[in-house]
């Protein structure tokens, strides 16, 4: 990746952590939006909060082994298919067997499926130029699966007057929780445009300030302890990311359909 991508990527994580709720009162509060998938119109009325849905039979999802243990997520291929596509090509290849933790900030969040432990990966790979597909629905609460951004790319024309496109591709952020201080939750609750977003994000937990930056592509519906795990290993901060002391790996990845004969450990309402 050039240089100015990686500074790029820096600079967001950086901003999305200390901006407070600042990207979510934006897009509660305001409905413009650029013509390319750099934002997308939010209308709260008509908002259905998926996530907060259970798995139906037949659902497609996604088995997470690692080094810390199991963790099952339903995918959306309805909602974001070029990201779906994309991520189960790689799982259904084998690509994410013994890949890397490479990022696991202070209890937040993990980021992984690193072939490296820096986190790097081929720009020129096709599979990490995939657009960044936006939904209204789909949100970082605690236990979305999303994939990183890769690029960003802008003509000189964009550069001028603003607009551009994001891409994502093999790496996956799982989301896990900030503290929602008594102070974070009255924000949220003025900020909000209604009531259904804020209180999603208090009684489940997550990072609102996330919100509409990557694709999210599933949401974890079983093995939330091993997200917070993932989250929480001791790590040391390199600049970019904050990678893990000791190697934890995804051992594996593989798709299958969800069975309401399965006895899930823990919810998405834990």
């Amino acid at each position: 990746m050039k240089r100015e991508n990686k500074k790029f990527l820096k600079v967001l994580i950086i901003m999305s952590l200390s901006m407070g709720i600042l990207s979510l009162m934006l897009m509660l509060i305001s409905n413009v939006r650029d013509k390319n998938n750099t934002y997308i119109s939010i209308d709260v009325d008509t908002m259905e909060l998926i996530q907060l849905e259970k798995p139906k039979e037949g659902d497609p999802i996604a088995i997470v082994e690692t080094s810390l243990g199991e963790f099952r997520f339903v995918l959306y291929p309805d909602r974001c298919p070029e990201a779906v596509k994309n991520f189960t090509e790689l799982a259904e290849s084998g690509y994410y067997d013994n890949t890397y933790i490479y990022d696991s900030n202070s209890g937040a969040y993990s980021s992984g499926g690193s072939k490296k432990k820096d986190g790097s990966f081929d720009s020129s790979d096709s599979h990490e130029h995939i657009k960044r597909e936006l939904d209204q629905d789909l949100w970082p609460f605690r236990g979305a699966v999303c994939c990183d951004i890769t690029l960003f790319d802008r003509s000189f024309k964009e550069k001028i007057l603003g607009g551009g496109t994001y891409y994502c591709g093999s790496r996956l952020t799982f989301v896990n929780t900030i503290e929602f201080t008594d102070d974070i939750k009255k924000q949220l609750r003025e900020s909000s445009a209604g009531e259904k977003l804020s209180d999603a994000f208090i009684s489940l937990g997550g990072i609102p300030n996330f919100s509409q930056q990557m694709t999210v592509i599933g949401q974890t519906y079983q093995g939330l302890d091993v997200i917070d795990k993932l989250a929480s290993v001791d790590a040391v901060d390199n600049g970019m990311y904050h990678t893990p002391s000791d190697d934890v790996m995804i051992l594996s990845v593989r798709t299958d359909t969800y069975s309401e004969q399965e006895k899930p450990t823990e919810s998405v309402d834990d």
